[in-house]
């Protein structure tokens, strides 16, 4: 009997499974409990996701563990899709929400991202990291400042082989922790190379503990609770240090009766206790600006902004280096448009070369080839077909970039995707910051920081590759698609 109504229950879900997948997108059958995960490349998943694509569709539906996923990788679907309520979710993964906590702005959604997402956009407005900024110049002197550091740099080379990896995250970074902190430390302070080693190291281990997402239960394994234990007693330390700066900005930004001065602000920081001050009787001030969201919101801020810009730049660098001839031609433009004036922001139109070679470096070595996946809020239909509250969207970067019909010969270097008759062409099948309502807040700002980097660097040098062997330009794949070690020389024009 009880054998009976063993297989009643089998059948019966069975039968519901496959009337469930019905409203759902095509997609690869799993195992119990693992879903697809034994089948997806670990060194490159996004490399089998795209694989998947070629076969179900540009929306197809997977389980990943317990997280079932949709990927997207139609860019007329994503911004669609992404322009909704209904996606500004998180996905469900346990990184984000069983270590974050939902916090900061990165992992926040629903009203607090809503609030925390208005703030950071009127910081960098305020702070002149957006076109429309009054202190735009301000924000571009900074840049310019840290930019001509990496560029004495190299000079100080002697046109020798060299990685120029930690020059250019010092350079970025002093940026960075200037926006954020409101200063910045000298290449050898221990207190800097302290906070880097923490990111990285932070980074390698996010990366290890890939399967945590998934499949929570892996916690309890000795190999992942010790990476779990890394990544919190990590994120201690580095709130403590963050309490510490705060402190310090509180005393240096109030006036003599002790309050803050609320007419200016140079920094997030500052930004954050203004704000935070302005909101004190509010209801919704014991979770939006709490010191928990203070901590998470800065690390969220500094270490996208690093990140991102880093890894495009080194990209940027090793592909121009392959091409000596479209390092002449992105000159030849620089010379001719700048004749005798300073390069600046302002120039960034008259040059479409040189913003076709950077969005080409954007597109063939995409930072985040997976996209940021987001999670639906609600039950919501895509494409025809009904998809689940709590589902992970991937908007899959690598497979909308590498695509060979839009793109022929996409694992070319061709600057030309973005470049005719002297115009810089704008693709409606290019996202490198994603798009819809959760899309880079930061974008205006990136874009600056890599158009006077990319610029001032090609006009100061002529990039020469090391002759030992062909350069490794397949990455590795983290939470971003970082390029292994080169060495370049940069030889003084």
């Amino acid at each position: 009997m009880l054998g009976y109504l063993l297989l009643t229950v089998a059948l019966v879900l069975v039968a519901f499974h496959f009337w469930k997948r019905r409203y759902l997108p095509p997609g690869p059958y799993g195992l119990p409990i693992v879903g697809y995960l034994p089948w997806l490349n670990p060194k490159s998943p996004y490399l089998t996701l795209t694989d998947l694509s070629k076969k179900y569709g540009s929306i197809y539906g997977l389980n990943l563990g317990s997280v079932y996923t949709v990927v997207l990788t139609n860019p007329k679907t994503i911004r669609t899709t992404f322009s909704k309520d209904a996606t500004t979710g998180r996905a469900p993964l346990y990184l984000t929400h069983g270590i974050m906590k939902g916090y900061g702005l990165i992992c926040a959604e629903g009203n607090l991202w809503k609030d925390q997402r208005k703030f950071i956009h009127s910081c960098l407005r305020n702070l002149g990291g957006s076109k429309i900024s009054p202190h735009k110049g301000r924000m571009e002197a900074l840049i310019m400042k840290h930019v001509l550091e990496f560029v004495e740099w190299a000079k100080e080379t002697n046109e020798e082989f060299v990685d120029p990896l930690e020059p250019l995250r010092h350079s970025v970074g002093s940026i960075m922790n200037t926006i954020v902190f409101g200063r910045t430390w000298s290449r050898d302070d221990e207190t800097w190379k302290w906070l880097q080693h923490l990111q990285e190291e932070g980074i390698k281990h996010i990366g290890v503990a890939g399967p945590l997402n998934f499949l929570p239960f892996l916690r309890f394994a000795p190999t992942f609770n010790r990476t779990m234990r890394f990544l919190i007693q990590g994120k201690l330390k580095t709130h403590r240090f963050y309490q510490k700066v705060i402190d310090e900005e509180r005393v240096s930004s109030s006036g003599p009766d002790g309050n803050l001065d609320t007419d200016t602000y140079t920094n997030l920081i500052q930004g954050f206790l203004i704000e935070r001050e302005k909101r004190r009787d509010t209801d919704d001030f014991g979770r939006y600006y709490s010191d928990q969201q203070f901590y998470h919101l800065l690390a969220d801020v500094f270490g996208a902004g690093l990140d991102t810009t880093l890894t495009t730049l080194r990209w940027f660098l090793l592909y121009m280096a392959t091409r000596p001839d479209l390092q002449q031609k992105a000159r030849d433009e620089i010379s001719t448009v700048l004749g005798d004036s300073l390069l600046s922001c302002e120039c960034q139109s008259k040059l479409p070369f040189v913003e076709a070679c950077i969005a080409e470096t954007q597109r063939i070595r995409s930072v985040v080839p997976l996209g940021i996946p987001h999670g639906t809020v609600s039950d919501i239909e895509i494409d025809g077909y009904r998809i689940p509250k709590g589902t992970m969207l991937v908007p899959l970067q690598w497979a909308i970039h590498m695509n060979d019909v839009e793109y022929k010969n996409s694992n070319e270097f061709n600057p030309y995707n973005f470049y005719k008759d002297g115009v810089f062409l704008k693709r409606d099948n290019f996202i490198p910051f994603q798009n819809g309502k959760r899309m880079c807040v930061g974008d205006e700002l990136a874009r600056m920081m890599l158009f006077l980097f990319c610029s001032v660097t090609l006009i100061s040098f002529k990039l020469g590759l090391d002759d030992k062997g062909e350069p490794n330009l397949e990455g590795e794949c983290g939470i971003t698609l970082t390029p292994k070690s080169y060495r370049l020389k940069f030889i003084s024009i």
